[in-house]
């Protein structure tokens, strides 16, 4: 998964798990084209979306089917997969299933979660809230770091600007670098505007690619992308998301452009 740092890798896959089929087919195009390329994939989606706008909104087959899903997605495609956790319990459960569990941006400051989290067989994917500065991530990933995980990745997903609105600040790839730990920069959702919508959240996808190649070029060493077939229908995050017909695309110049800044 991990094993070639030197590789750029990349985090993709829907926002919310829909249905197995709807996972298979993004799993399985996100694989094959990444095996062209020389890009390590790792298949994400959230069994249960437990920070939305709306009570209203869709928030996925939850625990227990969710992580049956996953499971499945990794035996047939032969990708490594990861999820979200949002309490120390379901750090526990999804731990022992997914490959990596992501700590949420909102969540990223309680402890007992990451603590949590450390203390499972997984990687932990801590992704910098919306709130801090990049540098005091050093101390959220002490806390993982203490409780027994040295296998850890940090993600850039965008600074608070205002009322719903983020901006990216690509000097964060090289300070969250400076821990040691590998660096993700999420180009979906730092495009994101959140509650932008009202009821929901909005988005700028046509800046994702953009955003993304400014990442590689600033040092990341890994991508997370958010996609979906049509992502006017999907549940939660259409506007945010890279449509998976132009994923081949964009991640071929994302692989050649990561090769140029490697050497």
């Amino acid at each position: 998964m991990l094993q070639k740092p030197r590789r750029l890798f990349l985090i993709s896959g829907p926002c919310v798990i829909e249905s197995e089929s709807l996972c298979i087919q993004i799993a399985d195009s996100l694989r094959r084209t990444c095996a062209k390329l020389g890009i390590n994939f790792i298949f994400k989606a959230s069994y249960d979306k437990a920070n939305r706008t709306s009570g209203k909104s869709f928030r996925g087959p939850g625990l227990e089917r969710g992580l049956e899903i996953l499971s499945w997605v990794r035996n047939r495609v032969g990708v490594p997969v990861l999820t979200d956790v949002h309490s120390p319990t379901e750090a526990a459960i999804a731990g022992k299933v997914a490959d990596i569990i992501q700590i949420p941006a909102f969540l990223c400051r309680q402890t007992d979660l990451i603590e949590a989290a450390a203390k499972s067989p997984a990687i932990v994917n801590l992704k910098k809230g919306q709130f801090l500065s990049p540098l005091e991530m050093t101390q959220v990933s002490k806390k993982a770091a203490e409780r027994g995980s040295g296998r850890i990745l940090l993600t850039e997903r965008g600074t608070t600007f205002g009322y719903n609105n983020l901006v990216a600040d690509m000097r964060s790839i090289p300070i969250l670098k400076s821990t040691g730990y590998p660096v993700v920069f999420d180009a979906t959702h730092s495009v994101q505007l959140p509650g932008g919508a009202g009821t929901k959240s909005s988005g700028q996808s046509e800046f994702a690619p953009v955003l993304a190649r400014a990442a590689v070029a600033a040092g990341a060493n890994g991508l997370f992308i958010e996609t979906h077939p049509d992502p006017g229908k999907a549940p939660s995050d259409g506007p945010n998301m890279i449509p998976l017909a132009d994923m081949p695309h964009q991640l071929a110049a994302l692989a050649k452009l990561h090769r140029v800044v490697n050497g």
